[in-house]
């Protein structure tokens, strides 16, 4: 094997923050390839490595941009974007040794197998340690790599299920109901995240790679806001509650003349604001509803305050009260996603960004959130084909010969 020739990447190499990092990402589906994608939107140079016969699933999910009977799915584009495209059986002993050579240049690898998986596969944490004392190792799970529940297999319903969140989501009285996006596996996405980039920094200062073990479970546990201390204060435990906080009173959605509106003015600041904006002046000094802790009783709330709330919204559009109150009081229209990606200031927060798929047309997808001054990130790069860069990684990364790839591609291993 020659000297490696990052050269042969050229153009391949993004700018940012993460710019040198290299990243391994053997994930599927949402959590892992989603973390590994913001890595990439951040300059990280991100590999994806998927097995030949068997790539990630999500390429098959919808939505589509087609051209004739070719399709591309909007869903792994989403999720994959900025990658580089490796395919290769990790199932094969070639496979696998081709992954050590990878492991032995990469600062991060990131999976999301059901534990165990790379053991079996003579790829686990400590192996791959071995090669590389310095790579961070970031394995997401559904119930993590320890603990008698480790080995079930999980999807998102069930960190929904078993970390709480489902029996909190919902109305009084009704059934439970879980979260409309994969909260589990988003969660997990950013826990990650935030494993991955603290343990690189030790890395860096020390050259000693560790294992970040996030489980989507304790992921969404974390997510629970106040149900946990409350019920370790006071016993009480968490139930659905609708559109109204636990607490917070006023703090919901309120109806209006053409949708809903979110409205927040629970301080007492706020609340005063309110009424004097909306002609209830009389309402500031009411001794019954002058202040936040009388408010916030159930009762009163729900015989003075919020009536009142709806008077005052009742016959105005979502457009006139924003115009009215939204620079002065936390008083937002509740949009659905088509508003939201027409809606000028998503544009102004770029966070609808298109990208070029060739023959398959622009796709649109979401922005990137994290907006560095010095730094910025490139969320509009194109998912990879698979195995589109695998010749270029292997050669430029590896050093590996043309006729070692070929003979490589002749036996199936990529």
């Amino acid at each position: 094997m020659t000297s490696p020739d990052l050269s042969a990447l050229t153009g391949l190499l993004p700018p940012g923050a993460l710019q040198g990092v290299v990243v391994l990402d053997l994930s599927r589906v949402l959590a892992g390839p989603y973390a590994s994608a913001v890595l990439a939107d951040l300059g990280a140079t991100v590999v994806k490595v998927e097995n030949p016969a068997d790539p990630d699933v999500t390429r098959g999910f919808p939505p589509y941009l087609r051209d004739g009977d070719a399709e591309l799915s909007g869903y792994f584009a989403q999720y994959n974007r900025g990658k580089l495209g490796v395919t290769l059986d990790l199932k094969d002993e070639e496979g696998k040794q081709v992954l050590r050579d990878l492991v032995a240049r990469a600062d991060v690898l990131v999976e999301n197998f059901r534990p165990g998986t790379m053991d079996k596969l003579g790829l686990g944490y400590a192996t791959l340690a071995a090669i590389n004392p310095r790579l961070v190792y970031t394995a997401i799970s559904g119930y993590g790599q320890t603990g008698s529940r480790s080995r079930r297999p999980a999807f998102d319903n069930t960190a929904q299920a078993a970390g709480g969140l489902w029996s909190m989501n919902g109305y009084p009285g009704a059934e439970p109901v879980r979260v409309g996006v994969t909260i589990g596996d988003l969660s997990a996405t950013l826990f990650a995240l935030v494993g991955t980039l603290a343990a690189l920094r030790h890395a860096e200062r020390t050259g000693e790679g560790q294992l970040v073990d996030v489980a989507q479970v304790d992921s969404v546990i974390a997510l629970t806001e106040t149900a946990v201390v409350e019920y370790t204060v006071t016993g009480r435990v968490a139930r659905p509650a609708g559109n109204a906080h636990a607490w917070v009173r006023p703090y919901e959605l309120f109806p209006c003349a053409d949708g809903q509106v979110f409205f927040g003015g629970y301080t007492d600041r706020l609340w005063n604001a309110s009424c004097e904006l909306f002609g209830s002046p009389e309402a500031v000094t009411d001794p019954e509803i002058d202040t936040m802790r009388k408010r916030f009783d159930q009762e009163v709330y729900e015989r003075r305050v919020k009536p009142l709330v709806v008077g005052w919204f009742a016959g105005r559009t979502r457009a006139e009260l924003e115009e009215l109150a939204g620079d002065l009081i936390p008083l937002t229209a509740v949009r659905d996603i088509g508003e939201v990606v027409e809606d000028p200031g998503t544009a102004e927060r770029e966070m609808v960004v298109e990208t070029d798929y060739g023959r398959f047309g622009t796709l649109r997808t979401f922005g990137q959130p994290v907006k560095m001054s010095r730094t910025p990130a490139r969320p509009d790069r194109p998912a990879n084909g698979l195995g589109e860069h695998t010749d270029r990684v292997l050669t430029g990364l590896l050093g590996y010969t043309a006729e070692r790839v070929a003979q490589l591609r002749g036996r199936g291993v990529l």
